[in-house]
């Protein structure tokens, strides 16, 4: 095989690019552990599992837990929502909608990646919260015996609740989820959908023969790939949630800040280098989180040569 110079470049080229990336990401973290190390050694609570914040010279006791709890709660909520929705605008673009429909309607999906996080919570503050503030109460009123929809530390006619900010979550979730569907589902072999439909079979069966059994893997990953979106969303979640000194319990009518949000609120403090480092360990959990979630994701595609 004969070799020439540029591909010898052109391999250089990628090879670099992708060691790049990767040694981006270990500097990332050595940063974080680094600056976060400091902090830790300082801290009179326990960093992991305690539910209290405080970042003062004086106190200096944090713990990652609550901010830890009301992240994961509000992110699994939206992908709740998101996860359906994604598919069935997937499926009806891909199976069910004219090629005439499908194009325009899948750029208009496309284009909710586009709009700003701080548009987004704007929107959800001040005209999706009061929407929802019937709703809120009603579900308060009637399921409030579940822990899911009791009483929280947020009042229900403001609406800055965890079950706002998953809705807006799970709205900014649908671009992500739904394109990556989309793609896996159009990429089904044509052969087996011919094959069922030679069968007798009617499209609802096609799809639940073929289509979703081969797009299975790539959905789940790209609802993972939505849900490390959602764990590390800031502007939005800090503008929709109120802040309170309450202990997150289990709630969707709970405020409270996630990690990003917690981290966003505080940044302009940041001038005592331990106080900045407690919240840079906050931060570290958060990256390791995310990072987890997304080999998570990978490893699902990892058996399925399809998607390779």
């Amino acid at each position: 095989m004969i070799t020439r110079p540029g591909d010898k470049i052109f391999k250089a080229l990628t090879v670099g690019s992708g060691g790049f990336v990767v040694l981006m990401i270990a500097l990332i973290g050595i940063f974080l552990l680094i600056q976060a190390i400091p902090s830790l050694v300082d801290d009179n609570a326990n960093f992991l599992f305690s539910r209290d914040w405080n970042a003062d010279p004086g106190v200096f006791a944090f713990g990652v837990l609550d901010l830890l709890l009301v992240t994961v709660f509000s992110s699994a909520f939206a992908l709740l929502i998101a996860m359906p929705v994604s598919l069935g605008i997937a499926l009806f673009l891909t199976q069910y909608a004219p090629r005439r429909l499908s194009k325009p309607f899948a750029y208009l999906v496309d284009l909710l990646a586009a709009v700003p996080s701080i548009i987004y919570g704007l929107w959800g503050a001040y005209v999706l919260a009061p929407a929802l503030s019937p709703i809120s109460a009603w579900l308060n009123d009637t399921l409030g015996f579940l822990p899911i929809f009791a009483q929280g530390s947020s009042n229900l006619e403001i609406g800055q609740t965890i079950f706002t900010a998953g809705i807006v979550l799970a709205v900014m979730l649908l671009p992500i989820i739904t394109a990556i569907t989309r793609e896996v589902f159009d990429r089904t072999p044509p052969m087996q959908i011919e094959g069922a439909l030679a069968l007798g079979a009617t499209k609802w069966e096609v799809v639940r023969t073929t289509v979703l059994p081969f797009g299975r893997a790539g959905y789940i990953s790209a609802s993972m790939l939505g849900l490390g979106r959602a764990l590390g969303e800031t502007i939005a979640v800090m503008i929709i949630l109120s802040a309170t000194d309450k202990h997150f319990s289990w709630t969707l009518f709970d405020g409270g800040d996630t990690i990003a949000s917690k981290i966003a609120r505080a940044a302009q403090e940041f001038n005592d280098p331990r106080g900045a480092g407690a919240y840079i360990a906050a931060g570290l959990v958060l990256f390791v989180l995310t990072f987890v979630v997304n080999a998570f994701a990978r490893s699902i595609i990892a058996g399925h040569k399809e998607y390779e």
